[in-house]
């Protein structure tokens, strides 16, 4: 598996990491060989890798994430099947995540018995600020890890920029550039449940005037000037005179002056690097060589400098190696995600197709590409919910959104079948059998894909059975 650098340096407990759990509070396995298996990994994560000298020798630098995946290793579990899975799904998580807009909201399930992860693909602009909270519904607490990454070029070499720690379930980061980003969750071996995940992005700076917002601004960065022999550096946020301008962040108050151009000026500079333009005031308020706190006075709204034959309004400029769109920073969006209207009941189960044509999209809106589109009856695991729409699994591997009003549960048989075979994991001839088919006995059809019928057999096993 990749290997990833981080900037935290924090470390769990040992008792949170691999406390042993009795027996009555496991989750049910499909197998002993995963009962077992789930035993040895706590019982190596509390005990193997709580050595005194290996933590502080191993482990300490490590991510959350890198430091259980270090735990698998150090057992001898990381080519074992369970445990090669697990570093399976948090590579194919990073190359097969979902596209999302914000506000985004999930409602969501991972299968305890299969591991598993999940990426969301977003797109961010240099100074928007991401908010992103896990809230396990079960309440159990468990081990659930939540990576940050920035795709490079060609949307490949996902670079892990931040983690939540230890025991928390929440990221806040501001990006630094546009580009695309993947925020990954995964929970340890053989946990899961329901959970729902809200992701939000916003402005990462105050506004600068006071009782504003991006609606009063009129003219924006790259607009032309001087019949286009040059561009607006900045945006004009138009206001009263004598409305308060208002310091956007943190930061020293590096010069107050009066120029030909901006007038009346304030420039204030953060600890990361930006400096903040503050033109045309009507008065100053600030001092040079000040520390103002985000939301002090700076001065007020006016139009000196070469905006006096124009209404009175803040000229606001970001510099960071050159100038910089303020929108991104400063823009308020929307928090309030689209409520979940879908069967919370499917969640981790199937649903299928009741129309052929059904599309499965990119993302959770009729606008987002089409990835493909199934035949009538074609089944698919529901395993998250976001609006309107599902997220799911096809059987071909295919992750996307189907809107549920195109889809049914799989209460009801759409015929029967009584040919007997074996019933696969998988609609492949390849796959593993869980069960088996007596000729004659009449078993429920649920869903059809391909050359493979979807069933439940007398024995309670759900797969597939090829039709010959």
């Amino acid at each position: 598996m990749q290997q990833y650098t981080s900037r935290h340096n924090r470390f769990e407990s040992c008792e949170t990491a691999g406390e042993a759990r009795p027996a009555a509070d496991r989750p049910v396995t499909t197998g002993g060989r995963r009962v077992a298996a789930l035993a040895l990994v706590l019982t190596a994560l509390s005990n193997g890798a709580c050595d005194s000298g290996f933590i502080q020798d191993t482990f300490i630098g490590q991510t959350p994430h890198e430091r259980y995946a270090l735990g698998l290793r150090s057992a001898n579990l990381a080519e074992t099947g369970i445990g090669s899975d697990w570093f399976a799904a948090a590579e194919r998580s990073l190359e097969d995540a979902v596209r999302i807009t914000t506000p985004f909201e999930e409602v969501g399930f991972l299968d305890p018995t299969e591991p598993g992860a999940v990426g969301y693909r977003l797109s961010l602009r240099r100074g928007q600020h991401l908010t992103a909270e896990i809230e396990l519904e079960n309440g159990e607490p468990q081990l659930i890890f939540l990576d940050l990454f920035v795709l490079g070029t060609n949307a490949s070499q996902p670079r892990l920029l931040t983690s939540a720690d230890s025991g928390s379930h929440e990221i806040e980061f501001t990006a630094r550039r546009d580009g695309q980003y993947v925020l990954r969750m995964q929970p340890e071996l053989l946990r899961g449940g329901r959970y729902s995940l809200r992701v939000a992005v916003t402005g990462s700076l105050a506004f600068p005037v006071d009782d504003h917002g991006t609606d009063a601004i009129l003219s924006v960065f790259g607009d032309p000037r001087d019949g286009g022999r040059r561009r607006h550096h900045g945006v004009d946020i138009f206001a009263p005179r004598g409305t308060p301008v208002v310091a956007v962040a943190n930061g020293v108050i590096s010069r107050v002056d009066t120029t030909r151009v901006g007038g009346l000026i304030v420039w204030q500079r953060d600890s990361i690097g930006h400096s903040f333009y503050y033109a045309h005031l009507d008065s100053h308020v600030a001092t040079e060589g000040v520390v103002a706190r985000r939301g002090d006075t700076l001065g007020f709204v006016g139009n000196s400098g070469n905006a006096r034959t124009t209404p009175p309004h803040l000229h606001f400029g970001i510099y960071s190696r050159g100038p910089k769109d303020p929108i991104p920073y400063i823009e308020r969006l929307p928090w309030t995600p689209r409520e979940f209207v879908g069967e919370v009941a499917l969640l981790g189960g199937w649903a299928r197709a009741r129309r052929a044509g059904t599309r499965i999209r990119e993302s959770a809106t009729v606008r987002a590409p089409v990835l493909t589109e199934v035949d009538l009856h074609t089944p698919m695991r529901v395993v998250g919910g976001t609006g309107s729409w599902y997220r799911v699994y096809l059987p071909d591997g295919t992750t996307g959104f189907v809107s549920a009003t195109v889809t049914e549960p799989v209460d009801e048989a759409i015929r029967t079948l009584a040919e007997g075979g074996l019933v696969l994991r998988n609609p492949t001839l390849a796959a593993a059998a869980v069960d088996s088919l007596v000729p004659g006995e009449q078993v429920p059809v649920l869903g059809v894909f391909g050359e493979f019928a979807f069933v439940q057999s007398a024995k309670g096993f759900s797969g597939w059975v090829h039709l010959d």
